[in-house]
């Protein structure tokens, strides 16, 4: 019942119209919504990382330029190159107030170590103790110089480490820079200098670059060593995340990424430092959680909106398909008594649409139905009286029959042989003519009517006339419609012979091929003007032949309407003249019939 209602149909049909658009519109708003999040986002993290790169640079290269300066003091650079001027207390007091200006340049900058290259010697100073003159006993930085004067920029940042004063309870992180100084013209190292640096102020900078609880950042070595991460306890203690590797491989300064690794699944933005800041990477990795968040509400304020106009919409349709439907089903009613035998159903209009002019002209159909019915009864009793009358014209062909068979033996008796040759040509030809009951019959039936009939007008005309045939053995089994040669041979006589001027001559040819059945039928008489078979022949066509009470040609339009009824245009039926006079019928028939079609499907 559910599929066969028109309401059910109608609901499910409207549920989808509606559904279907609005659900793909949510999906692609979704989709186009997170799409352009996402490109807003990485864009605008894009940006904030650029801007931390620069203040991070410039608090660097501000750093770095306090280990310049060193080079713009003559007295400086001239005791580091001949360390031997110690008792020179002039140049150690611009020594010590050279360092001290580097160490309180900067609020976070903690120790500064000068170490001088060819002699084992140590200048250090820190904020709690004065400038100390000291053998260099052992040199814990050694591989960060050597990291320093290998740089291009003869410099070299050393990843956060600890240190510890006497003072101190607990140790401290520092990032220490380390300089060479060359020199100059020269490329020999003269001694190496190392500020060690709270990361107080790269944290601030870090903390203005993400959004705490939401986003991760990291700023990474080019060692793959950690400076800086927004959470001190993500991923303490365990291996080295595979980011950093592909970060610190990859060929691109900057640049996005979508990554998933553990439990983080989302977009990772990543810019690098100048190689002379020290060529950090400022890492931030965003999910698509956070990302999507803005997305999310989106999407759940559209879907609150449609619930709404989903349920709207529900109510529309149940209302409307309930209008439509309901006098559809009223006139469903209706015909139900009708399909029982009450042809007497009256209804008033169910309505001024269509629905109600369909229900009009079902009023209509009944009435004229109960007019067929009363008419079809009066047709049936005309009927009977028809069969009865037919049964009495089958009485009058036997008597025919039986009265010629008398009057050829009386023929016989009284000898006189040729009256009982024409009686029994005739007897002939009125036999099959008159018979009823088949439409189709062999070719050769065919061939024996005609001949019958030519041999009765040979009764009539004698030597005056001549005819012959030329058959195909195998197609005489061939079946052709009834009465079709022999209209065609008695138009000869009724228009083409005249006995008085010449012998009558007529041909008749049967032949096949594989799928046509040509017959031929050739006279001397006088046959038609060209006028005359144009004329014809497309009377045949446009069926004009026998119109108006002409009587001409009757028998080639009975013909041509026969064949066209059993082979539609597959059959063919041509009229020629010859140039000696005389005309040619040509009837070409398939083989085999299509469409089964029958002459008697058409008798009353």
């Amino acid at each position: 019942m559910f599929k066969g209602s028109i309401r059910n149909k109608l609901i499910v049909l409207l549920l989808i119209a509606t559904i279907v658009p609005f659900g793909a519109s949510i999906v692609i708003t979704y989709y186009h919504t997170t799409e352009s999040l996402k490109n807003q986002a990485v864009k605008e993290n894009s940006n904030l990382l650029y801007q931390g790169k620069v203040n991070l640079e410039s608090y660097i290269n501000e750093l770095n330029g306090l280990t310049l300066s060193l080079y713009n003091n003559p007295g400086f650079i001239n005791f580091i190159r001949d360390p031997q001027k110690e008792n020179n207390y002039q140049a150690v007091d611009t020594t010590r107030n050279v360092i001290s200006t580097i160490l309180y340049a900067e609020e976070n900058i903690k120790r500064v170590n000068i170490a001088i290259a060819k002699e084992d010697r140590l200048i250090s100073a820190s904020k709690r103790s004065t400038v100390i003159f000291s053998k260099k006993l052992r040199n814990i930085n050694q591989e960060y110089y050597v990291k320093a004067k290998e740089s291009p920029s003869n410099m070299y940042l050393e990843p956060i480490h600890k240190i510890k004063e006497p003072e101190d309870k607990k140790p401290k992180n520092v990032i220490t820079l380390h300089r060479s100084l060359i020199n100059i013209p020269s490329d020999d190292v003269l001694a190496y200098i190392s500020l060690e640096f709270s990361p107080d102020q790269i944290n601030n900078i870090s903390r203005n670059l993400y959004t705490n609880g939401n986003e991760e950042f990291y700023i990474v070595s080019p060692e793959g060593e950690l400076i800086y991460r927004s959470n001190e306890e993500s991923e303490e203690g365990t291996n080295k995340p595979k980011w950093i590797d592909w970060v610190i491989k990859t060929d691109k300064e900057n640049g996005t990424v979508e990554w998933k690794e553990g439990s983080f699944n989302g977009v990772m933005i990543y810019d690098q430092v100048s190689q002379n800041s020290g060529g950090w990477y400022l890492v931030k990795r965003v999910p698509y959680t956070t990302l999507y968040e803005s997305a999310f509400s989106v999407a759940k304020i559209n879907i609150m909106f449609g619930a709404i106009g989903l349920l709207l919409v529900i109510l529309a349709t149940l209302f409307i398909s309930f209008k439509i439907t309901f006098p559809i089903k009223v006139l469903l009613q209706y015909i139900e008594q009708v399909e029982k035998g009450n042809l007497k159903v009256r209804f008033k209009s169910i309505g001024n649409d269509e629905i109600g002019y369909l229900g009009d002209r079902f009023k209509q159909m009944i009435d004229k139905i109960n007019d067929l019915i009363n008419r079809e009864f009066k047709l049936q009793l005309e009927n009977k009286t028809n069969q009865l009358k037919v049964l009495q014209s089958q009485v009058n062909p036997h008597f025919l029959y039986n009265a010629l068979q008398s009057i050829g033996t009386a023929a016989l008796k009284n000898q006189v042989p040729q009256i009982y040759s024409s009686v029994t040509h005739l007897s002939k030809i009125m036999r099959y003519s008159m018979n009823m009951e088949e439409d189709m019959v062999p070719l050769l039936k065919e061939i024996e009517h005609t001949k019958a009939y030519l041999l009765l007008q040979k009764e009539r005309f004698g030597d005056q006339l001549q005819f012959s045939f030329k058959l195909d053995e195998e197609a005489m089994k061939i079946q052709v419609p009834k009465m079709i040669l022999q209209p065609i041979v008695e138009n000869y006589f009724k228009h083409g012979f005249d006995a008085r001027e010449k012998t009558g001559e007529i041909k008749i040819a049967c032949r096949q091929d594989e799928f046509f059945l040509d017959i031929i039928v050739e006279d001397n008489g006088t046959g038609v003007s060209e006028t005359r078979l144009d004329e014809i022949q497309r009377n045949l066509i446009n069926d004009q032949i026998g119109q108006k009470g002409e009587e001409t040609n009757i028998g080639l339009k009975n013909v041509y309407v026969r064949l066209k009824l059993y082979y539609g245009d597959r059959a063919y039926l041509q009229l020629r003249n010859f140039e000696q006079g005389g005309l040619l019928v040509s009837i070409k028939l398939p083989k085999r019939m299509e469409g089964g079609k029958d002459e008697s499907d058409n008798r009353g």
